[in-house]
C-alpha cells in the first residue's frame, strides 16, 4: 500500500544536498538529456509533419486528385464524361486537359518542359496554378493566340521573360518535300508562376488547351480530365468507383498512385527518425540506473534505519521509483517546453540563422521546399512524452530493487 511518507522521502532524497555532488551532476545531465531527446523528437517530427503537408498541398495545386484517361492517351467526347462523373458523389469538378513533353528554346537557351493545354474557365476549378501567377490569371491564355506561361525556373533557364517569343518543338514530326522535320510553333510568354516547389516551377509551361491540341495534332480531343474531389485522402475509393461507372476503355488513376512511392518514404523516414531520437531518450533515461545505483549505496545506513522501523521492502523500492519517476517528469516537462517551442517558431528561427550565418540549408534547385516547414501534432507530443516517462520508469526498476535487498544488520555493521 502506497503511504505518504514514501512520496516525502523520496522527494527529499532528490532535492536535499548530498554528501557527493557526483551524484546530483549526473541526475541534471540525465534529465536534460531526456529534455534534449524529447526537444529533438518534437522538433523532427513536426519539420517532418510540415514538410508532407506542404508537399501534399503543393503537389495536389498542380497535379489532380484524379484523372480519367484513355488506353490511347486521346479523350474524344471529354465533354459527355464530365457530365457524367460531376453528379458522383465526393466529385466537386472537372476539367480538360492536354500534356505532353516538348523542348523550348530561346536563341541559345534550349530547355524539356511539360506543356500542359489548359482551359482558363475549368482549370480553376480544379488547381490553384492560377492563383501563383505573377501580375495575372490563366485568363491571359486566348485560343489561336498562342500565348503561353512559363514556371519561374524555366523562364530563368531559358532567359525568358513577359512578351519574348519562344519556340516549342513537338515529338510529332511532319513529313515535307524536304524530309522529315519536327513540328514547332513561336509562343509569346504572357506571365510567369511560381508555386515554390522546384519541379513543377522548372519543368511546367501552360498553354491553352486547342493551341496545345493543334500542336500535339488531337484535334478535338484531349489527353484527359482532371477531377477535384471533396477529400484527398477518399482518392482511391472514388477512383474505384468511377472505374465501375465507366466503359473499359477507359483509365481512372489518383494522386496516391502516381506519389505512393514519395508519401510511403515520408512515412518510412519518419518513423526511422523517431526509433533513432527514441534511443536518444533511452540512453539519457538509462543514466537515472547509475544515478539511483550510487544514491542507494550512498543511503544504505538510511535505508537500514527506515528497515529497522518497521519499512517493507516494496516501501524502500517505492521511494526509489518517485526520485527516478521525478527526474523523467522534470526532463519530460522541460524537453515538451522545449520541443513546443521549437516547433512552433521554426519557420522564423531558420530564416534567421540562415541571414545571420548567410547561409541556405536547403537550396530550391535541389530539395523540392527551400523553406523549412512545421507542422506540431498534439497527438505526437503526447506519444512521446509517454515514451520518455515509460523508459525513465523502467529505468527505476532495477536500482530500487536492489535497494528493497538491502539488509539493515550488513549495511549497519560499519556504521
Amino acid at each position: 500500500m502506497f503511504r505518504p511518507y514514501e512520496l516525502f522521502v523520496g522527494l527529499r532524497y532528490t532535492y536535499t544536498k548530498r554528501r557527493t555532488h557526483f551524484i546530483s551532476f549526473i541526475s541534471v545531465t540525465s534529465m536534460l538529456g531526456i529534455a534534449l531527446g524529447v526537444t529533438a523528437l518534437i522538433t523532427v517530427l513536426s519539420v517532418m509533419n510540415g514538410f508532407e503537408t506542404e508537399l501534399r498541398d503543393r503537389i495536389l495545386g498542380m497535379a489532380s486528385h484524379a484523372t480519367i484517361t484513355t488506353l490511347d492517351g486521346s479523350l474524344k467526347d471529354w465533354q459527355s464524361v464530365a457530365d457524367m462523373i460531376e453528379n458522383q458523389p465526393h466529385v466537386l469538378a472537372s476539367a480538360p486537359y492536354v500534356s505532353g513533353e516538348s523542348m523550348l528554346s530561346n536563341g541559345k537557351y534550349v530547355s524539356g518542359a511539360l506543356v500542359q493545354g489548359v482551359l482558363p474557365g475549368q482549370e480553376e476549378r480544379v488547381s490553384d496554378v492560377g492563383k501563383h501567377i505573377a501580375g495575372g490569371d490563366l485568363e491571359l491564355l486566348k485560343p489561336g493566340e498562342y500565348g503561353i506561361i512559363l514556371g519561374k525556373d524555366l523562364a530563368l533557364s531559358l532567359g525568358a521573360g513577359v512578351g519574348d517569343a519562344i519556340t516549342v518543338v513537338s515529338p510529332q514530326i511532319t513529313i515535307a518535300p524536304t524530309g522529315v522535320v519536327p513540328r514547332l510553333r513561336r509562343f509569346t510568354v504572357l506571365a510567369i508562376f511560381e508555386v515554390g516547389m522546384y519541379e513543377y516551377d522548372r519543368g511546367i509551361a501552360l498553354v491553352h488547351i486547342e493551341d496545345a491540341a493543334r500542336l500535339f495534332r488531337l484535334q478535338d480531343a484531349v489527353s484527359g480530365l482532371r477531377l477535384k474531389l471533396d477529400d484527398v485522402f477518399d482518392a482511391p475509393l472514388v477512383s474505384y468507383a468511377l472505374a465501375d461507372i465507366l466503359p473499359l476503355e477507359y483509365r481512372v488513376e489518383d494522386w496516391t498512385r502516381r506519389h505512393a512511392n514519395f508519401f510511403r518514404a515520408i512515412k518510412t523516414e519518419k518513423r526511422v527518425m523517431f526509433i533513432i531520437l527514441t534511443l536518444i531518450v533511452a540512453v539519457a533515461a538509462f543514466n537515472i540506473v547509475s544515478t539511483l545505483i550510487m544514491v542507494v549505496t550512498d543511503k544504505r545506513s538510511d535505508i537500514a534505519i527506515l528497515r529497522t522501523l518497521g519499512a517493507s521492502p516494496r516501501s524502500i523500492m517505492t521511494i526509489f521509483i518517485i526520485q527516478g519517476v521525478v527526474i523523467g517528469i522534470f526532463g519530460t516537462a522541460l524537453g515538451v517546453a522545449g520541443g513546443v517551442g521549437l516547433a512552433l517558431n521554426v519557420e522564423t528561427i531558420v530564416p534567421a540563422i540562415e541571414k545571420l550565418f548567410h547561409v541556405e540549408f536547403m537550396s530550391a534547385d535541389v530539395y523540392y521546399i527551400s523553406e523549412v516547414p512545421s507542422e506540431l501534432h498534439w497527438r505526437d507530443v503526447w506519444i512521446m512524452s509517454s515514451v520518455a516517462l515509460v523508459l525513465s520508469l523502467l529505468a527505476t526498476l532495477y536500482p530500487a530493487w536492489r535497494a528493497a535487498r538491502t539488509h539493515p544488520a550488513e549495511a549497519l555493521r560499519y556504521e
